[in-house]
């Protein structure tokens, strides 16, 4: 956070030109914004433990580790099952939860679609780094060679 104060912070001055040609530049665009996640109440949530299925033996065939997880406002279920802990199950239960609802309530500008488009920008850079790369190394080869269909 404070990265990104002092970029706005930045912003007004001389020294931003100066910073703008730096990689430094490039943490504007890489910031996830936060701030919009949703914060769940426990009022809101229905919770409710079931036996899961699948590899782990007894701790999996004779406990109740499963979290079905019920979002009552909107009506989002949720279900857990990764790990053989019930606590673990709770918390990637939750942090589900509240991905599908920034996802809901937010849209575009949910987290999930801010890092898909970092992501994005980071395989079109490489792409066209590697385009670039290839023009040289032909370009070079040309220069080297010379054309090679006139023998």
């Amino acid at each position: 956070m404070l990265g990104l104060l002092r970029c706005v912070a930045l912003e007004s001055t001389a020294q931003w030109k100066a910073l703008s040609a730096s990689p430094w530049r490039r943490c504007l665009s890489k910031v996830v914004d936060h701030s919009r996640l949703p914060v769940l109440r426990d009022e809101d949530l229905e919770e409710s433990f079931v036996r899961g299925s699948g590899p782990g033996g007894q701790a999996v065939a004779k406990t109740n580790n499963k979290v079905v997880l019920t979002h009552k406002p909107t009506g989002i279920v949720v279900q857990c099952h990764t790990t053989r802990s019930l606590f673990e199950n709770r918390r990637e239960a939750r942090k589900m939860l509240i991905g599908k609802l920034d996802q809901l309530y937010n849209g575009d500008q949910s987290v999930e679609a801010q890092l898909q488009r970092i992501e994005a920008k980071k395989q079109t850079e490489t792409a066209r780094r590697k385009q670039k790369l290839q023009a040289k190394k032909k370009a070079w080869k040309e220069r080297e060679f010379g054309d090679e269909s006139d023998k």
